[in-house]
């Protein structure tokens, strides 16, 4: 189903995105990485494979994903993004923008905890004819030595001393009820207000929506939720050599990367707005670019210095700021980050499969977190179970699965291959130089394999 968000102003309790973000994830908490190297002009030669100092001018690993979680918050700042009130069902994976308070007592009424009966004073007990089920109104109040059948939440009659449950019960040859162990006064009575009363704070501004949530928000009363909106995102798939459908033939390839990415963005919290098969044209690349409203563009392919490669050339034209030009990572080395205008910034991919996925995860998640105002993921590490080989001067991202508490590499993780990554738990980040087996490596868990709701986003 297709939600359509309305701006909300009185009930987001005068937080913005800004300020809700200023609460999830506080700028401090990334410490010195978060002094902000000056952007630069695109310019058609910048981050060339084979210039000399082409690896001298990437960024860091780490620090390209610093980079791009800052430059989230300069658009937020700049933008002013409204929240936006959302109705339960469109409300999954969004983060609160303001406080979840109960709307009512929960529960709101004495209700029954199990199937049985409501008794009044010591027993035995005459039984009602009637029983009493739930969603029906106010009973009939007890009477002392009277007992009623009742259902699980059912209203507890007036004057009830507690509830017996069903296999605590028998009934004589006379018809009365008799209790078969002791029973405590407020048994099995879920009493007025138990979990919570009408005002209290249920969950705080920045908490993220998961399932567990929505039932919280209905059961408290709520049919909308007021949130922080998702970034929109638009993919460019560029590359005259990709087929669509069939096998590859004649030297054509099939796109894997316009089928991956949607997906893979809105398990990071983004709502695509469009896909495009642009080719190799840099005409309809600068058009595509230029008219986007999205405020995350992502590009596939075209980011080295090939004769068809235009985003380098194209972000030069239209005065973009390169924010990163290329990172010490293997695979994807070649993956930049640039602000294409105030509040709109481009990730450009390589073209190779599991490098795209590197540059996904470098640039484009910090960023869309950011957006979202979802908090950072608490950095782990577990230990490799085999030597992990790295690059002598690069960070590398390796497809591993989590077994018990240790990582396994995966084998088919070349730049072009994504079979490792297909099966993989999460990626394992070896430092330049490579990992031994049994060294600790910081992992980069898959949307799908720790939120488990990722992949639920529509």
């Amino acid at each position: 189903m297709t939600a359509h968000p309305t701006r909300t102003g009185e009930d987001a309790e005068d937080l913005d995105v800004e300020e809700v973000l200023a609460l999830v994830n506080e700028p401090e908490r990334h410490g010195s990485a978060d002094q902000t190297p000056a952007p630069r002009s695109a310019s058609p030669d910048r981050a060339t494979p084979h210039k000399p100092d082409a690896h001298h001018r990437a960024t860091p690993w780490p620090e390209a994903r610093a980079t791009a979680a800052r430059a989230a918050r300069t658009a937020v700042r700049s933008a002013q993004r409204a929240l936006v009130s959302v109705p339960l069902d469109a409300a999954l994976g969004l983060t609160l923008g303001a406080p979840l308070n109960a709307l009512t007592d929960l529960p709101s009424f004495d209700t029954s905890a199990m199937d049985g009966w409501a008794v009044a004073g010591p027993g035995p007990w005459d039984v009602r004819d009637e029983g009493v089920l739930a969603g029906h109104g106010e009973p009939e109040p007890l009477t002392d030595g009277e007992a009623v059948r009742i259902a699980t939440g059912a209203r507890i009659p007036l004057d009830t001393t507690a509830v017996l449950r069903t296999e605590h019960g028998r009934t004589d040859a006379q018809g009365r009820l008799h209790a078969t162990r002791e029973m405590q006064h407020g048994q099995d009575i879920r009493p007025r207000g138990q979990e919570c009363r009408s005002g209290d704070q249920l969950l705080a501004v920045g908490t993220l929506v998961t399932p567990a949530v929505l039932g919280l928000a209905a059961a408290a009363g709520y049919d909308t939720l007021t949130a922080v909106p998702r970034p929109r995102a638009e993919v460019l798939v560029l590359g005259d050599e990709l087929l669509t459908r069939g096998r590859p033939h004649d030297g054509l390839i099939r796109d894997a990367l316009g089928p991956m990415l949607p997906p893979w963005l809105r398990a990071l919290g983004a709502e695509v707005t469009a896909v495009r098969r642009l080719g190799d044209d840099a005409k309809a690349l600068h058009k595509a670019i230029t008219t986007s409203d999205a405020d995350l563009i992502v590009t596939t392919g075209g980011t080295a210095s090939g004769p068809v490669d235009h985003v380098h050339p194209t972000l030069h034209r239209i005065g973009a700021e390169l924010l990163v030009d290329g990172v010490k990572v293997r695979p994807g080395h070649p993956m930049l980050l640039a602000r294409t205008k105030e509040n709109q910034h481009l990730v450009g991919l390589p073209g190779n499969p599991l490098a795209a996925v590197s540059g996904l995860l470098t640039l484009a998640e910090p960023l869309l977190r950011t957006l979202a105002a979802h908090p950072a993921p608490e950095p782990y590490a577990l230990p490799v179970q085999d030597t992990a080989h790295g690059h002598p001067y690069d960070t590398r991202l390796i497809p591993v699965v989590l077994r018990g508490d240790v990582a396994v590499p995966l084998h088919y993780n070349g730049p072009a291959m994504l079979r490792g990554i297909a099966a993989a738990d999460a990626l394992a980040v070896v430092p330049p130089g490579g990992a031994r087996a049994g060294q600790e490596l910081e992992l980069l868990d898959l949307p799908w394999a720790s939120a488990g709701i990722g992949v639920c986003f529509t």
